[in-house]
């Protein structure tokens, strides 16, 4: 049987955000877009295919936590941080989730979310050595996975398909997230947890993020927002640069996604997004610094975000950096 060939228009080969330089020669690319807002919220800058939908995989817990607690879950503080998390599967981490699930009356075996090992590479060692396994609790949406199943308890919804995209609390993270970035949602997937992933474009990930650091005090979206600013660590982990970035430059908003994707707020108005075309996660930390560096942040903390260098026998012999 013949294979089907495609008809589709090839895209637009995307700009090189980061180069791999090895011994002082490039020997790998990673290509991808980007967008920077102004203060007013107007594109100050569009590389690559910025208005194009893309799934942000986790940069979209802010919007699906406003919309659990537009849902009437009462969280703050930690467990509100924790339900907006993509986090290090650290022990304060798994023991947080403990307490939220025994306080909504829920068990561990009640999470719809996959078995994993903590996000964090160090962490995962250690829970290894400790004799740990993948499970649930570890598994970096274990929080939010908590906070969804809490709040279909607490307003009577059915728990068992509270991840499909009709459900009612799915129904309220769209509005959410179409209200935030100011476009329809155009298309929706499953994400690597188990829950609905819905697909907007870069430029409006960044009107999102901005419009969560620039919502009304005591609003859903400002409610999530200074909870993970307050509490970075819960959001990311101690290794973490979203965690580094909320703690160091006070007013930020940044949370991270899988497949090489960022989304990041200033008190200011400026905001940013971007994704890394073939998903790699060592790409992230340069092409943001490089990002906040021409939002105007700049500091140990950006530095420190970009470091990324290459090893040889142990040594460095080269980085992986911004290329534009």
């Amino acid at each position: 049987m013949q294979a089907e060939t495609s008809t589709a228009v090839p895209a637009a080969i995307s700009p090189v955000l980061a180069e791999v330089v090895r011994s002082g020669f490039v020997e790998g690319r990673h290509r991808g877009s980007l967008v920077l807002l102004d203060p007013d919220g107007r594109v100050e800058l569009a590389l690559g295919a910025a208005d194009t939908p893309v799934f942000p995989r986790s940069a979209n817990k802010p919007m699906q936590a406003a919309a659990i607690l537009r849902a009437g879950l009462e969280l703050a503080g930690e467990r509100l941080a924790l339900a907006s998390a993509s986090h290090s599967g650290e022990p304060f981490h798994r023991e947080l989730v403990r307490r939220m699930l025994a306080e909504a009356g829920l068990t561990e075996a009640d999470l719809q979310c996959p078995p994993d090992l903590p996000l964090d590479p160090e962490e995962a060692e250690l829970h290894l050595a400790a004799g740990g396994i993948r499970d649930r609790i570890t598994m970096n949406c274990s929080g939010k996975h908590t906070a969804m199943l809490a709040a279909c308890a607490g307003n009577g919804w059915p728990a068992a398909s509270c991840l499909d995209p009709e459900h009612p609390l799915q129904r309220l993270v769209r509005d959410v997230v179409e209200e935030a970035s100011g476009e329809k949602v155009a298309a929706v997937g499953t994400d690597g947890c188990g829950a609905p992933l819905m697909a907007i474009s870069l430029t409006g990930l960044a009107r999102a993020f901005r419009y969560f650091v620039r919502a009304e005090p005591g609003s859903a979206e400002r409610r999530v927002a200074d909870a993970m600013r307050a509490h970075p660590e819960y959001v990311g982990g101690t290794r973490r640069a979203d965690t580094w970035l909320m703690r160091e430059v006070p007013g930020t908003l940044s949370k991270m996604g899988a497949e090489g994707v960022q989304a990041v707020a200033l008190p200011d108005g400026r905001a940013l997004a971007f994704k890394i075309d073939d998903g790699a996660g060592r790409a992230l930390g340069p092409v943001l610094a490089r990002a906040l560096e021409l939002a105007g942040v700049r500091g140990a903390v950006v530095e420190r975000i970009g470091a990324a260098p290459l090893l040889g026998a142990g040594r460095e012999v080269g980085a992986i950096r911004a290329a534009f």
